[in-house]
């Protein structure tokens, strides 16, 4: 199954050419979840990015993982993500450990899973593609930043 149709929604592939996004559907991995499964857990190793092709998946923090150590906190959803939306893109630029975990939220879904070390092997052998990927990852971190600045100010006031 083709999967360039959600591939071409996906905010970081813009003005990418077709070309392109058969290279990137090419490192593409599909797996499917069923409501509750969790797709990344918080403090997991980042080593891949995912994105939606059907179904809803529920970004989450856990207040504990950093708490005193009582599990008394649930986990807060703070994003619900749909078709041609990704998540773990961070994976990308930094191998670090995930800043929230992934929950499927709908009945099912699937997602197309991009390791990080096939993507970066892309991106260096098409230069024209890294420079608009990281352009267009750049910008679409930049409105999550200010988005969570937002949040942080209404939550002092």
């Amino acid at each position: 199954m083709t999967h360039g149709y959600v591939l071409e929604q996906v905010d970081i592939f813009e003005d990418l050419t077709a070309e392109q996004l058969k290279l990137i559907e090419s490192v593409c991995t599909e797996k499917s979840f069923n409501q509750d499964d969790v797709i990344v857990r918080e403090n997991s190793p980042s080593r891949e990015f995912f994105i939606i092709v059907d179904g809803e998946v529920d970004i989450q923090i856990d207040p504990d993982t950093i708490g005193d150590g009582t599990d008394s906190y649930q986990p807060s959803t703070i994003a619900t993500l749909r078709r041609g939306q990704s998540f773990g893109e961070v994976a990308i630029v930094d191998p670090g450990i995930r800043s929230a975990s992934a929950k499927c939220s709908s009945e099912t879904c699937r997602v197309l899973v991009i390791g990080r070390k096939d993507f970066l092997e892309l991106l260096d052998n098409d230069t024209q593609m890294g420079y608009v990927v990281m352009r267009n990852f750049a910008a679409d971190l930049a409105l999550k930043i200010r988005q969570t600045n937002l949040l942080v100010r209404e939550s002092l006031m």
